[in-house]
């Protein structure tokens, strides 16, 4: 890839010009159309993720009536998963398919384009980087490593985890043996728990021997899948270390320079298409995932209380501070980051929070009649309508869900 951009720059024509001059074809540009090798840190059709990112390489190939084909490579099939980065670093292959956490050994200003524990939800994350500057610190982050970042997916608001031990206290997490990768298994060890590499299809096992108390994967759809609700007893929300989980399409820097401005565009088009769709999968199926969880008796459901989430949220600000401590870019990134959550959260408190809030008010909405029934007509007596059921009346000590809300 490399080799290919310093010919054509040095003669002052195309590579593909190049490769016809020197009597060789060149596989990826044939009568101006380009292949693009895309490799992935996920299985092929891995539910959520895989699909996802052979959604996107197809999407891309329609959109540019195949005068670009992205031929995908799944994890371990060109390069192993955990290689993806490096492989699009070098030119090795031209874009990746991922999560930036998984990159925080280059540098921990990664895990800000995927996810950081208390951190911003998926339409947060989207005003940042699209009109507050995230993409601007993003671009400088990744073009340290030749790369160009697009987001192309999120997982939305992940579950807590599940545990074979209840958490009543911060104080119960103390000794607690925990698989939590990234920041947040940092979060965990300041607390005082114990956290312990296991890959997702060890999981099961640990969970069942007792070599791990409890662990986080992603929400109910792949919770279930992967069986966890046969292996541990309390599934808990919210899901403090992922918000808003960010998946990343990475691009060879020379790649993308190399593409027409209006194939540059289709890509970003693409990949902000295939955000929204990702999320869409992901609420639609942990929607159907948790109706199903709640009936499997031996799992409850548990919400983490105050104490326990406010010991979570101190050792998470102090968790991300340290983390980028000494790093130019990285302290830049994180001040352009928490600046931006303070300022939406000032929003969503008046805007999505409250609304949210509003909604689980005890009052009757219309819905849809069934199938096969009529729809009631303007012309139809009032009193042939189903009334709406009363709201049961609320004691003196009940607290209506709005209350929490104030002007502090």
């Amino acid at each position: 890839m490399k080799r290919r951009s310093i010919l054509a720059g040095a003669a002052g024509i195309s590579a593909a010009t190049v490769a016809t001059a020197l009597g060789a074809p060149n596989p990826a540009f044939v009568q101006g159309r380009r292949t693009l090798k895309m490799v992935t840190a996920w299985p092929r059709n891995f539910p959520g993720l895989g699909t996802s990112a052979d959604r996107l390489a197809r999407s891309i190939t329609a959109a540019s009536d195949s005068e670009i084909t992205v031929e995908l490579h799944a994890a371990g099939e060109l390069v192993p998963a955990g290689q993806v980065f490096d492989a699009v670093s070098k030119g090795e292959a031209d874009m990746y398919h991922a999560a930036e956490y998984y990159w925080d050994a280059k540098s921990k200003a990664f895990n800000f384009f995927a996810s950081v524990p208390f951190g911003m939800t998926a339409l947060e994350l989207d005003t940042w980087l699209l009109k507050m500057g995230g993409q601007e610190l993003w671009d400088t982050l990744a073009g340290k490593f030749n790369i160009k970042s697009l987001a192309a997916g999120n997982t939305g608001v992940q579950m807590g985890g599940w545990s074979n031990k209840k958490i009543d206290s911060p104080e119960q997490l103390k000794g607690l043996k925990i698989r939590m990768p990234g920041l947040a298994g940092d979060v965990m060890r300041k607390l005082g728990a114990q956290t312990i590499s296991v890959t997702p299809s060890d999981m099961i096992t640990a969970l069942k021997s007792g070599r791990i108390d409890a662990t986080e994967w992603l929400g109910p759809w792949s919770d279930m899948a992967l069986g966890l609700h046969k292996a541990a007893r309390y599934y808990y929300w919210p899901g403090f270390q992922e918000p808003g989980t960010m998946v990343s399409l990475g691009i060879n820097r020379e790649t993308w320079d190399d593409l027409k401005p209006r194939h540059r565009r289709l890509i970003e088009l693409a990949s902000h298409a295939e955000s929204q769709h990702m999320l869409a999968d992901f609420n639609r199926k942990n929607s159907e995932a948790i109706s199903a969880i709640r009936k499997v008796k031996s799992v409850e459901l548990t919400r983490y209380p105050d104490a326990v989430l406010l010991a979570f949220a101190k050792a998470s600000d102090d968790v991300i501070a340290q983390s980028v401590k000494g790093d130019v870019i990285g302290e830049q990134i994180h001040s352009s980051f928490m600046e931006t959550r303070a300022q939406l959260a000032r929003w969503m408190k008046y805007s999505d929070e409250a609304y949210l809030v509003a909604r689980r008010l005890p009052f009757a909405y219309s819905r849809l009649p069934r199938v096969g029934a009529s729809a009631p007509s303007n012309n139809t007596p009032s009193e042939q309508r189903r009334p709406a059921p009363r709201p049961k009346p609320r004691t003196a000590a009940a607290q209506s869900p709005l209350d929490q809300f104030n002007e502090n």
